[in-house]
This record gives structure tokens, sequence and C-alpha cells, in this order.
């Protein structure tokens, strides 16, 4: 790395720990402090953090050992979990679980640290220690040593990283709208199946299609785990993507043989779950699966698969309001057997039927591009702090 420099993180920046004021004490909180958590961290979808859900007062600030750190600092979580960053673009304090970066803008250019941090994750984390939990001491983060080229240089790898992932978050919010668009289309076509507002006729699940309650195979009889056919349980279905995800665990051949199955095309819905909330939870099959007794499989009959599967999604709370228990929630197969849907014409439902399909070939190309831009900020991560500085 002819020109870079190898130095400690305590040499080219200011290391600032975060505390948490008494939660008991109501003055301390509801100010105008922002106070970032690693959670904060977590939902983020951009580099910058801009506000918090919650903030201190300047009372809540005193009693306690957190600082207020300067608008492009590098907030860096030091437990719980470790590893995730972020730039605040307003002054911030932070609780107990950071070590955060106040850079010194003659060394070290914030941006060119946030992604350093991101690119060293893992060496990061094999740093913590802790019984209970993992944690990166503030001694440990000050003694980490980072190789830097000038503060120029540092600024241009920071902004080729900037164009590849500004690329990347415009494709991932080009698939969260394609996500939400069939059931918008759904919606607009057809209206809520809670209030059927276009008067269509109804009819009972069992009335289009066959319902069929899954099994578990003895765990006791060797053998009936393996590979041979996928075997679903209800936290396999709650996923973003239209069809159902691949599942890790399945069945032999002699699993199968014993198990509950149905073909592609069919939709599964969970209707035994330990939340209420996890009820109606669906997805839809594009092969051969086997499934536990906790989800309900409907195999179409007279209806189209992807108009009955997305009237499930938008109507979810059809299945949750025929639940018979409310700690839990259960929806037997015979109350679930009478759940009344909307059942529009035939071709109506091809019609929109083919706007799905259509909707997910696009998401298929965009999810490849989406692989390809991962692939290219990779290459051009491990370019740039191996010294080439992200040119070709």
């Amino acid at each position: 790395m002819t020109g870079w420099r190898s130095v400690r993180l305590e040499d080219c920046c200011e290391i600032v720990s975060g505390s948490t004021p008494s939660t008991s004490e109501s003055a301390y909180w509801n100010g105008d402090i922002c106070w970032a958590t690693p959670k904060d961290l977590s939902e983020l979808r951009g580099p910058y953090i801009s506000d918090t859900p919650r903030k201190l007062t300047r009372a809540g600030l005193a009693s306690c050992a957190a600082a207020v750190l300067p608008a492009g600092s590098v907030l860096f979580s030091s437990r719980a979990p470790i590893g995730h960053v972020a730039v605040n673009t307003v002054p911030m304090a932070t609780n107990q679980g950071f070590k955060s970066f106040v850079p010194d803008p003659n060394r070290v250019h914030a941006k060119f640290l946030y992604y350093w941090l991101r690119r060293n994750r893992p060496y990061l984390e094999g740093l913590g220690n802790g019984a209970t939990f993992k944690e990166v001491s503030k001694a440990v983060v000050s003694r980490i040593e980072i190789a830097l080229p000038s503060v120029p240089e540092q600024r241009r790898i920071a902004e080729v990283l900037d164009r590849a992932e500004a690329l990347r978050a415009k494709r991932r919010a080009a698939l969260a709208q394609l996500d939400t668009l069939t059931q918008s289309i759904f919606l607009d076509m057809f209206g809520d199946p809670a209030t059927n507002p276009k008067g269509w006729p109804r009819k009972s699940i069992s009335d289009v299609a066959t319902v069929i309650t899954g099994n578990t195979p003895s765990r006791a009889v060797p053998g009936y785990y393996g590979t041979d056919i996928e075997w679903i349980k209800s936290d396999n279905i709650n996923t973003p993507d239209y069809y159902l995800t691949r599942a890790h665990e399945g069945l032999s051949a002699l699993g199968r043989a014993v198990a509950r199955m149905v073909p592609p095309r069919s939709i599964l819905v969970t209707c035994i779950a330990g939340s209420p909330a996890c009820i109606g939870n669906a997805a839809m099959t594009d092969r051969e699966v086997a499934f536990n007794q906790q989800i309900n499989a409907v195999v179409p009959r007279n209806v189209d698969s992807h108009f009955l599967y997305v009237q499930l999604l938008v109507g979810k709370r059809l299945v949750q309001q025929a639940s018979t228990s409310g700690m839990k929630g259960m929806v037997s197969k015979s109350r679930f057997e009478r759940i009344m849907l909307m059942c529009p014409p035939i071709p109506l439902q091809r019609k929109f039927a083919d706007r799905v399909v259509f909707a997910e070939t696009l998401k298929v190309t965009h999810r490849t591009s989406l692989a390809e831009l991962d692939a290219l900020f990779a290459s051009l991560q491990q370019r740039a702090f191996r010294g080439d500085g992200g040119r070709t």
C-alpha cells in the first residue's frame, strides 16, 4: 500500500462510549437530544442516522456518562450485537452499547471509516469478549489498526463506494415496491376481502379448494428425516417472497411415505401459532412439499391459485377472526374451511393472475441485477481497502 499508513483508531479518532440514564426518572426522557441504541442502527436502510425514537433531556444527559457526538461522527455498536455502524447527521448521544468515533478530519474521512468498519465486521466481532454476551472494550477498540491513504484519496474511495451503494439501494427500493404492487392491484380490482365493497359472490374455502392439515413424522423412528423432500414448518412461511422459500429441514423417502404433501400452486397457511399475529401467514408453493400440523394447505379447485393466494394475504384477518384461542392462536380445519372468500368471475381472476406473473418476472430481473451489484460492491470494497482505492 504505497503511501498508506497504518494507525491506531485512538490516534485518528476520539473514541466515545455511551450510557443510559435511569429509565424510571421521567425528567430524563422525551427531551430534544437524540439517543441511539444498536437496535436503531439495525433498522437503518442506509449509512446515515438522522433521528432516534427516544430522546434525552439535558438533565438526563447530565445524569449519566453519555456524551453528545457531533454530526459526522461514526457510531459503532460494540455489543448486542457487535458491528452495526452509521454516520450521524445531527448531534447525538448513544447508550452503553457503543464505542463511537469522532474522526480527526485531517487524518480520517468519516465515510471511509464507516465503510472500513462495515467491511471488517467479522474481524471486529472476533475481538469481542464476555460470558453472557460478547463486547468489544474501549481499550481493544483503541488499539485497532487501520491503513489510511491521504484524506483526499479516502474521500475518493468513499465516493466510489457511495455510488455503488446508491445503485444497490435503488434496486432494493424497486423490489420493495414490487413486493407491495401485487396486493395493491388486488385491492384496486376486487376490494378488501373482509368488507367486500364491490359485492362479489362469496364462497367458503371448502367450496373452492381442498384443505389438508399437515403432520409431523415421528422423530423416534430412525430414518424419517433426510433430504428427499422439504418439510415446512410455520416459521418457514412468514417471508417477503411471493413463493415459499426453501426450508432447511427435510424428510427421507421413508418419512415422505407417512407425511402430508401438496403439489405446486398450493397455498400453505399457518393455523396454529404461539402468537395470534402469526395466524394467517401464507405462502404459495412452486414445488411439492410436506408440512407440519400447524399448517393447513389449500389446494385450489374452482378458483385461480394466484387470486386465492393474494386474497388470503390481503384478507389475513379473516383467518385470524376464526381463531379459537386468545393467548396463542389456533384455527381448526373445520373453522378454516368455513371462511368465506370473494369469488368474482374466473376470467377476471385470471386477468389478475397475469399481472401477478408479470410482476414476479420483473422481480426476478431486479433480484438478478441486485446480486450483480452486490458482487460489484464486494469487489470494490476488497480493492479499496487493500490499497487499490477501487481503481480498475
